[in-house]
């Protein structure tokens, strides 16, 4: 049967890709305009830092998240384009080239923009942020065994990129804001013990300091920090974080970090739904940003069953991993002021489970191995649960 409406989903990342997907599964016969600003279709970005930087893994071949034969279903049209304006009132989106489309739903799943910090020299050619498989290729060109390279930012993509880029042959110089890299999100401990993991496989830190500026005539050729040091390097990466990728909407205000405040269906307005990185939504009934790939992913998911009428909500526990020097290190829940930590097992030594609490309410688990337990407290934790019992879990 013939369906008028037109659904738009802008950004073909996790939260994009899978929204496309569910769409498509679910037999939506209108037209379905789905817009990217990258050439190629949709793929896994997570592979960018932590295999393609390695050598381990070439950019063209980073796995594609739909298959050929999802994208020829119903009445796809994929457009390669910006979105400069969309209008939330109207309900029209006008791309870059001018184009218009007026949309019945529309999802945003733009994800971050990396940020290039305001420091002189930041623009030199040697400068990269790492966002797109292009992004991945420039670096690995301009990578060199044996020779320097500077990491800015301690957070999961400098700590992974390290990783990566040691395990090319680069030597790296990690430049942090503290002492203890994620001591924050994992904990002091864990922190340290990835900190001297990443030592003792040549990875040099400098700080806690900042860089002060990027020298260089017409490229990059050392970077000065504010504590005095001058690296020599030609080489510069910011993991410097990102920010919501949001500039172009209108009639919907938004929060404080330029994301989009969502209910609990994703949806952000009248026929408009986020999900992914852009999105602020409830989680417990306190709102949250979290840019993890699996949540996007869960998020595309259910602001697409909600486009087609349904009433989903999120109910996961969000979950994601990081992959450094050869170790997995699995994080499930999502803590924001835990007052103590639990171990089984030791993080210095080898496989251990650690439970985020608050005073005897687990709120989040980081574990390197442990995969049962994990599996078993990926569902335990969608109700509440006490450290006793999730030591029991744990056996």
């Amino acid at each position: 049967h013939s369906d008028a409406r037109c659904f738009v989903v802008v950004g073909a990342g996790a939260a994009g890709s899978a929204a496309v997907s569910t769409l498509l599964a679910h037999g939506f016969a209108g037209r379905l305009v789905w817009i990217d600003q990258e050439r190629q279709p949709a793929y896994d970005r997570t592979s960018l830092s932590k295999f393609v930087i390695a050598g381990q893994m070439p950019p063209d071949e980073v796995p594609a998240l739909l298959e050929p034969d999802a994208l020829r279903k119903g009445q796809l049209e994929r457009k390669h384009g910006k979105v400069r304006t969309l209008n939330t009132q109207k309900r029209q989106v006008t791309l870059a080239d001018g184009q218009q489309i007026d949309y019945d739903a529309c999802l945003l799943a733009t994800g971050g923009k990396a940020l290039r910090p305001d420091i002189p020299g930041v623009d030199l050619p040697g400068v990269f942020t790492l966002r797109s498989r292009e992004d991945a290729a420039h670096l690995l060109d301009a990578a060199e065994p044996g020779q320097p390279a500077v990491i800015v930012g301690d957070g999961f993509i400098g700590l992974e990129a390290a990783s990566a880029l040691r395990k090319y042959g680069v030597q790296v110089h990690l430049i942090t804001r503290h002492e203890v890299p994620l001591a924050r999100q994992l904990g002091e401990r864990i922190g340290r013990s990835i900190r001297e993991l990443h030592e003792r496989k040549g990875v040099t830190f400098h700080g806690p300091t900042e860089v002060e500026r990027i020298e260089g005539q017409d490229k990059v050729e050392a970077v000065l920090l504010a504590n005095g040091e001058r690296l020599q390097t030609p080489l510069v990466l910011l993991g410097t974080g990102v920010r919501p990728a949001t500039a172009f909407i209108q009639g919907v205000l938004l929060t404080e970090d330029k994301s989009v405040q969502v209910d609990a269906e994703m949806r952000a307005a009248d026929g408009l739904w986020a999900a992914g990185d852009i999105a602020t939504f409830p989680l417990s009934g306190r709102p949250v940003r979290i840019e993890h790939w699996r949540l996007a992913q869960q998020h595309g998911v259910i602001a697409a069953a909600n486009m087609l009428g349904e009433q989903r909500r999120y109910a996961d526990v969000p979950f994601f991993w990081t992959y450094q020097h050869g170790r997995t290190y699995d994080v499930l829940g999502h803590a924001r002021d835990w007052n103590r930590i639990e171990f089984v097992g030791e993080p210095e030594k080898g496989d251990f489970i650690a439970l985020q609490c608050v005073d005897e309410r687990v709120e989040a688990v980081v574990a390197k191995g442990y995969s049962d337990a994990m599996a078993t407290l990926s569902q335990r934790l969608k109700r509440p649960l006490t450290l006793q019992e999730a030591l029991a879990l744990i056996g």
